[in-house]
């Protein structure tokens, strides 16, 4: 990923360049590896670069043979080469990156391009060799990269482009996060839906459409195989972020297979060209210290973990670890560390969500240390309790089509939460994080499944399945990985069994009760009581949301910056605590008292 900042529609750029190439400096910390910058006839792009694939060719922003078409882009395309192949040899390629397809594709499919990516991204794209010039802005259909659209009242008529909200605050009044699954053209300022997934209605207020589908736990199993494999595609040092639950703890050992597969399979292609340049007698046979010596040299997957002293994460992602062979770093912080980083998390984060901020604070902490090691690339799970029904409040849902419902409202929201978390916690030290679990064949799949078979089952009669498995919160997944390829299981049934938890809790139990016991500190009760006249929209309605608002306010003062933002909170018509987290309390509790 990197950090893109872009205005189209103003006067003189060149007499603008200064001060944007200014702002994009707030987008630095994203991009570390180059920045560049393109001036145009009635815009400017910039970008900032953290390089991963095409590291030695792929500065941006791109530009086309003809120099007419600019492109600035922040994610990855996992199906470049294949476009590429698509394209006739007719077409040339001036860097090994993996965003310049975009560009010839733009020239042949306009702006139906966007539903050809498979992967990642946000990009702006200019093209001079119109009259006026044309931009196109699209972001990656669920929103896992960020990107915001702005206009300023001082500029009629032109429209910025940004990676983060802070390159905008200042100079524009109006603010939206761009739409995941869409596509902006300044042709007609029209901004369209290209994002059509079967799933897409499944929440419409009027004949919704619902998912029907019997779980096939095979498919389920090798699409997300396949989703973590083409996620591997990189050129520098990578890893996967390990809480010990059950979505990381299933992309480490899929990473882990994968990339031994790799490892193996660059082993045997060196033996090969060794046999083929070398005369004589065939090598003889390596005996078992030999073939365990060469073992043990190979390429091995790093896992990452954080928690509080002792914390449930930690343990379990211990053991997680060392059942997958993975060389695990694991980080231990303090309540007080939390705290003190809260107020930069938030400066990144750009949200005043009590959730995100929650979950986001350890995520920052361990990127750092991940960076620090010359890592630039991490594996995450996020997506998989939106997909399945996974937060346990899914347990109070009434009926397979409320569950269901959810289901997709919560997918259609990731960007403003879990999306967002996980792309600028990490990118906040120029770390990039990828999310298998929201690939989009294996949302086509996972979404389309009848939700009779994700929800909980509450009859008792029902709660244990033929092998004598709790027939638990994301089932389904834990069904179909509950398997022995190649005789070897993917996960211990400790891990792969374990119950959900809340990442911001699974780090440790403290971790939140210190948020609220340090905020109980800081508001006062007389300033608490008029925190309605203070904010009368997203009101707080705890002393930890207004501590966390108060921050926000300081940090993006302006009523576009907090329009932006976006509160999780669970479904109060079905019964759920106020509290803004993924846990129901009695349902989780109680699965505890039961151990």
């Amino acid at each position: 990923m990197c950090g893109i900042l872009a205005v189209h529609g103003i006067e003189n750029p060149p007499a603008e360049r200064t001060r944007f190439l200014a702002l994009s400096k707030r987008l630095r910390h994203r991009g570390p590896d180059w920045s560049g910058c393109f001036v145009g006839k009635e815009g400017i792009l910039l970008h900032e670069r953290l390089a991963i694939v095409g590291v030695d060719t792929g500065a941006q922003p791109l530009v086309s043979e003809d120099g007419q078409v600019i492109l600035a882009v922040n994610g990855e395309i996992y199906n470049h080469l294949a476009l590429r192949a698509t394209l006739g040899s007719t077409v040339t390629f001036k860097t090994h990156s993996d965003c310049e397809v975009i560009i010839p594709l733009y020239k042949k499919h306009d702006k139906d391009l966007c539903s050809m990516l498979d992967g990642m991204f946000s990009f702006v794209l200019l093209d001079e060799s119109v009259t006026p010039t044309r931009v196109i802005a699209s972001r990656d259909p669920i929103g896992i990269t960020t990107l915001y659209q702005g206009w300023s009242s001082k500029h009629p008529g032109a429209t910025y482009f940004s990676s983060e909200l802070k390159a905008l605050v200042d100079e524009c009044d109006t603010i939206i996060s761009f739409p995941p699954g869409h596509v902006y053209d300044s042709r007609d300022q029209s901004t369209t839906r290209y994002f059509q997934p079967t799933w897409w209605d499944g929440d419409a207020e009027t004949n919704p459409v619902l998912a029907t589908t019997p779980v096939d736990y095979t498919l389920l199993r090798e699409t997300l195989e396949a989703a973590v494999r083409k996620r591997l595609m990189s050129e520098v040092p990578y890893g996967v972020l390990l809480s010990g639950g059950l979505d990381s703890s299933l992309i480490a050992s899929i990473a882990a297979r994968e990339t031994e597969k790799v490892a193996r399979a660059q082993y045997e292609a060196r033996q090969r060209k060794l046999a083929e340049s070398t005369s004589g007698p065939p090598t003889p046979r390596m005996d078992d210290l030999t073939q365990q010596a060469m073992l043990a040299s190979w390429p091995q997957l790093h896992s990452f973990s954080i928690g509080l002293e002792n914390s449930p994460d930690l343990l379990a992602a211990r053991k997680a670890a060392h059942f997958l062979g993975t060389v695990h770093h694991e980080y231990v912080f303090t309540v007080q560390e939390g705290l003190d980083a809260i107020p930069d998390v938030i400066y990144h984060l750009e949200t005043y969500d009590v959730t995100t901020v929650r979950a986001s604070t350890p995520m920052y902490l361990l990127s750092r240390k991940i960076k620090a090691m010359g890592v630039k690339m991490v594996l995450s799970g996020e997506g998989s309790d939106e997909i399945l029904g996974g937060y346990l409040y899914f347990h109070a849902a009434p009926d397979s089509d409320s569950f269901h419902q959810e289901c997709v409202r919560r997918v259609k929201n990731l960007h403003t939460a879990d999306c967002l978390r996980a792309n600028k916690s990490t990118m906040a030290w120029g770390l990039e994080a990828r999310v298998p679990f929201l690939d989009k064949a294996f949302l086509e799949v996972a979404m389309n499944i009848d939700a009779k078979e994700k929800m909980f089952k509450k009859d008792s009669n029902q709660a244990i399945d033929e092998d004598g498995r709790p027939k638990m919160e994301k089932y389904i997944l834990r069904k179909a990985f509950d398997c022995r390829p190649e005789g070897t299981p993917y996960l211990p049934k400790s891990i792969l069994w374990r119950q959900k938890e809340q990442f911001s809790d699974g780090v440790g139990y403290s971790w939140i009760d210190g948020i609220k016991d340090n905020a109980a500190a800081f508001v006062s009760d007389k300033d608490f009581s008029k925190r309605a006249e203070r904010w009368p929209v997203d009101t707080p309605d705890t002393k930890e949301a207004y501590y966390i608002r108060e921050i926000f306010d300081g940090l993006f003062p302006s009523e576009a910056a907090a329009k932006t933002a976006v509160r999780w909170i669970p479904r109060g018509d079905w019964g759920c605590s106020s509290d803004p987290s993924g846990r129901s309390v009695s349902i989780h509790n109680a699965a505890y008292e039961k151990d």
